[in-house]
């Protein structure tokens, strides 16, 4: 399918009845594979071709059962999303009542937790199937505001026939992910949405601008945890000799000693009295108010021997470095989880202008692929080398994948993940 010049913006200058035929058109010339002009946006015929491909029928209205109340709540409590909350209804809600939309906030796995509007408009997404503990994952509805945006990672606007599955066609909607800046999670989505006849190009500029506030609301609570966490530390670490550091439970430091600050500590899931961290080896771990006092051991342990690069979850990327001091698993953000499988695919070493031009298809981008490395080798760094860069000689490297071509990394748009999707197919 190519990519041409159609875009939110030309169908809302557009009668709504000949934008809505225009994207039916783009939308049964894919369902019968062929090309059209124009053709759907970029990011609206990858997800018509994961549906193709997950078998969702296009003409068949599928809803799961709805969360329980006291499932909904229990959510809503552990949700990331519920400490701002305020800045959303702020930013969103009025707007929203006023172009007729409704404001809707979902969990990672696309499962409406809080929606508001006005009456009318709520009675509207009643029928359309917005209603609480919900099941809108790409996966089981097709594409929408709610779900695609948690597969691509990026905000999108989805309008009319845009939508993969026919019964949605009267609707719009406009959805952007929020990530937790304190630990790179993907917390949730944020989507306006409400009839078609309401439809504003500037709808999803909107919805963006309000959840980069509430990533920042997020990030002001995180630079707080570490003041109040700092407090205790400094008096602590003052009667320590040695190396030593207090972190969050998120592996942040907010106080040092003995040794230069370092970056955020990948922290294994469990923490135990004795763990290996990538970036100081040996350590001994103390449970603190909202974090840990680390002390680094003097002896250095023996270098990991084995790499585990797991792609099998196509939403869940990590890595899991093991060797005689004991196994350390780490969540890989999509950038990262497409470095390392390109390094896994060359073992003999990429440069940053060949890695420039596997991930973005431009050999000039040394700069961003340097910068990324960089931050990788903090984690890894008795596992990568560089100059070039490569897993480290004498560390078995193994890869698991998932069973379908077409999972491997489904938000990658990187030229060397989509060059050995096709050779694997």
């Amino acid at each position: 399918m190519q990519n041409t010049s159609l875009d939110i913006a030309r169908l809302a200058a557009m009668d709504t009845t000949e934008a809505t035929r225009l994207l039916k058109g783009v939308r049964e010339a894919a369902l019968s594979g062929r090309r059209s002009r124009p053709g759907p946006r970029a990011d609206i015929g990858e997800s018509w071709q994961r549906m193709l491909r997950g078998g969702v029928d296009p003409d068949r209205d599928r809803r799961a059962g709805l969360l329980p109340l006291e499932e909904i709540e229990r959510r809503r409590q552990t949700s990331g999303l519920r400490e701002v909350l305020p800045v959303l209804r702020d930013g969103l809600v009025s707007i929203a009542d006023a172009a007729q939309h409704i404001m809707v906030v979902a969990d990672p796995e696309g499962r409406l937790l809080w929606r508001e509007g006005k009456a009318a408009v709520l009675r509207k997404g009643d029928a359309h199937g917005f209603v609480l503990g919900a099941d809108w994952s790409e996966g089981l509805v097709g594409t929408n505001g709610v779900g695609t945006p948690l597969v691509s990672r990026r905000p999108l606007q989805v309008h009319s026939a845009e939508h993969f599955v026919s019964s949605h066609h009267n609707w719009t909607c406009a959805g952007a992910p929020v990530t937790d800046p304190r630990d790179g999670r993907l917390i949730g989505v944020v989507d306006v949405s409400g009839p078609l006849s309401t439809m504003h190009p500037a709808t999803l500029s909107l919805v963006t601008s309000v959840t980069r506030l509430a990533e920042a609301e997020l990030r002001n609570r995180h630079f707080t945890a570490l003041d109040r966490l700092r407090s205790v530390a400094a008096p602590l670490l003052g009667r320590l000799t040695g190396r030593a550091l207090v972190v969050d439970v998120n592996g942040w430091p907010a106080a040092v000693t003995g040794m230069q600050p370092p970056d955020r500590l990948a922290l294994p899931k469990s923490v135990g009295s004795r763990l290996w961290l990538p970036s100081l080896g040996m350590c001994s771990a103390e449970p603190l108010p909202g974090g840990w006092l680390v002390r680094v051991d003097d002896e250095r342990p023996a270098a990991p021997t084995r790499v585990v690069l797991d792609l099998s979850r196509p939403r869940r990327p990590s890595v899991t470095v093991s060797g005689e001091a004991g196994s350390w698993e780490k969540a890989l953000s999509p950038r990262h989880a497409e470095l390392l499988y390109v390094l896994v695919l060359h073992r003999d070493g990429r440069s940053a202008a060949q890695l420039a031009q596997d991930i973005f298809g431009n050999p000039t981008r040394t700069v961003t692929v340097r910068a990324e490395m960089s931050r990788l080798r903090r984690h890894l760094a008795q596992v990568l080398a560089h100059r070039p860069y490569r897993f480290a000689d004498g560390v078995e490297v193994k890869l698991a994948v998932p069973a379908e071509a077409a999972e491997l990394l489904p938000h990658s748009t990187a030229p060397a993940v989509r060059r050995a999707k096709r050779e694997s197919e």
